[in-house]
């Protein structure tokens, strides 16, 4: 069930609230007791994160992961034999 944010106009009293997505929204604040609490628009409450679909599919190709060639200078030779 998803949360919604409500907020009362007339006093200020914030609160979330779990219900069904088909379910009434509610009307009267819980603490004063007016008509005026209401749903606010708020951002989604989760992320999409990992390697999902959303971040494999879409791409134009994989990206090959680079590599690193050795310095010429750690072989013992300098690299400017042939036993390299």
């Amino acid at each position: 069930m998803p949360i919604y944010a409500y907020r009362c106009s007339a006093c200020g009293h914030a609160e979330d609230i779990m219900q069904k997505m088909n379910a009434a929204p509610f009307t009267e604040c819980p603490a004063c007791h007016q008509a005026t609490f209401s749903k606010q628009l708020t951002a989604p409450g989760f992320q999409l994160k990992g390697s999902g679909w959303y971040a494999s599919d879409f791409k134009s190709r994989p990206s090959a992961p680079k590599e690193e060639a050795a310095p010429a200078a750690a072989t013992p030779c300098g690299g400017s034999c042939a036993c390299h």
